[in-house]
């Protein structure tokens, strides 16, 4: 017969099994996410070179290279890389319509539908870029394939730390719906959206084709949508995977950009 004594300890014995086995799952969940949050972390654009060595990525330029001021990018060739601080391009679209970016590759042509309604800075932004030769020939840099699933491109520095030298503001932030309960909002496959530096409002040049349903913080503007065509362009570079096998890095199968134009849908 056991003693209550006994049972009291086996009792307690239980107890503590089950607050094992809590911990450990809490530990299993918090481990999970940490890994989707460390993959997201690898979009954000970092805002220097101390924070490149840390997330690989900035959006902020070189301080040495000329400025790009809104004149500099409506009127002469854009500088690759501007100086931070400059001010963005004045608004020079039609705000009511929809716009095509071209993106022409080595990989195959890719067309992003942008509305201007929704995001009248970012689509603006782009144009005067594009008009300029901003994009043409520089390298879509930073794939990866686990967590999360994305092209990254728009730096003229392909490194991940060039940038115009000025930001934009967020918008269409709340287009992908309410953030689960782990802060978590769907990017679907065909997605563009802007990189930034985990900032609100901080998003230059740089911007990420999602190749697969990506779950990331609802902070980053999503404003296109590729077309079949293209998605399936992006998916096989995906497919191809990262240089030297890892999970986060440069394409095995290299992009170009080798012309993009924005033009009125």
């Amino acid at each position: 017969m056991v003693s209550s004594d006994q049972r009291r300890r086996q009792l307690a014995r239980e107890k503590f099994e089950r607050q094992q086995q809590r911990r450990e799952e809490a530990h299993k969940k918090a481990r999970r996410r940490n890994t989707i949050i460390a993959a997201s972390l690898a979009v954000v654009l970092a805002a220097g070179a101390a924070a490149y060595a840390s997330v690989g990525l900035s959006d902020n330029g070189n301080d040495n290279d000329a400025a790009a001021s809104p004149e500099d990018v409506s009127s002469s060739p854009a500088p690759k890389t501007g100086k931070s601080g400059s001010a963005e391009p004045k608004m020079a679209i039609d705000q009511k319509a929809s716009y095509t970016m071209s993106l022409k590759t080595n990989q195959g042509d890719i067309k992003v539908t942008m509305d201007a309604a929704k995001t009248p800075h970012t689509a603006n932004s782009f144009k005067q870029l594009a008009d300029k030769g901003y994009f043409d020939n520089t390298k879509c840099h930073r794939l990866t394939t686990a967590g999360i699933f994305v092209l990254q491109c728009g730096d003229p520095e392909g490194t991940g730390t060039g940038g115009p030298g000025y930001t934009i503001p967020d918008e269409n932030l709340t287009a992908l719906g309410k953030a689960g309960a782990d802060g978590m909002v769907t990017y679907k496959a065909g997605t563009v959206a802007m990189a930034n530096t985990g900032q609100p409002n901080s998003g230059g040049s740089q911007f990420f084709l999602v190749y697969k349903d990506s779950k990331l913080p609802p902070g980053y503007t999503p404003f296109g949508t590729i077309d079949d065509a293209g998605l399936d362009t992006v998916k096989a570079v995906g497919a191809a995977g990262v240089e030297g096998g890892a999970s986060d890095g440069a394409p095995k199968k290299a992009v170009t950009l080798e012309k993009v134009t924005v033009a009125k849908a």
